[in-house]
């Protein structure tokens, strides 16, 4: 059975192979592709400030795809393509060459309801992803309708209640 993913994306460091965070962003989506995730949608890329010590901007995007695998086994390949872009998790919040969340897992029967943790505290959604403009932001381009399941908020309806708190602009 196929379920809809929700994924974001983000780089703000170059890679030796597929360059400047930008084409960092397009061969992780092309990684994801040829792992064979079904991708419908992936988002323009924006330009964000980082969260955390000073470091370069982050270029972020969202996908929406197809899979066939639990929630466990796309979590390992997510961390899988991290790994093998280079990404190493030594730092909170520092700078990274791509970073891949996994916000939203459902099924069709029940496309707004699941939420997962791992024994290692990982969460999906992800627990500050409805607080986050540079997830939500992208996310507005490939599913603005997905309703959060904890918040039962719409992408468009947290997006809008950020630029209100935050002066932000939303597309």
């Amino acid at each position: 059975m196929l379920t809809t993913v929700l994924i974001a994306l983000g780089s703000n460091r170059r890679h030796p192979v597929h360059g400047a965070p930008r084409q960092v962003i397009y061969a992780a989506v092309l990684a994801l592709q040829a792992a064979g995730m079904e991708i419908d949608n992936v988002s323009n890329l924006y330009s964000t400030a980082p969260w955390g010590p000073p470091q370069p901007r982050f270029i972020n995007a969202a996908l929406k795809a197809k899979t066939t695998l639990p929630v466990t086994d796309l979590m390992a390949l997510l961390h899988s393509v991290e790994a093998d872009f280079g990404r190493q998790r030594s730092r909170r919040w520092g700078p990274r060459v791509i970073d891949l969340d996994l916000i939203a897992y459902a099924t069709d029967m029940h496309p707004a309801r699941l939420q997962w943790q791992s024994g290692r505290g990982l969460c999906v959604p992800h627990k500050l992803a409805h607080l986050r403009p540079f997830v939500l932001i992208p996310l507005m381009d490939v599913a603005p309708d997905w309703r959060h399941p904890v918040t039962s908020l719409t992408v468009r309806q947290m997006a809008f209640r950020l630029q209100s708190r935050f002066g932000l602009r939303c597309p």
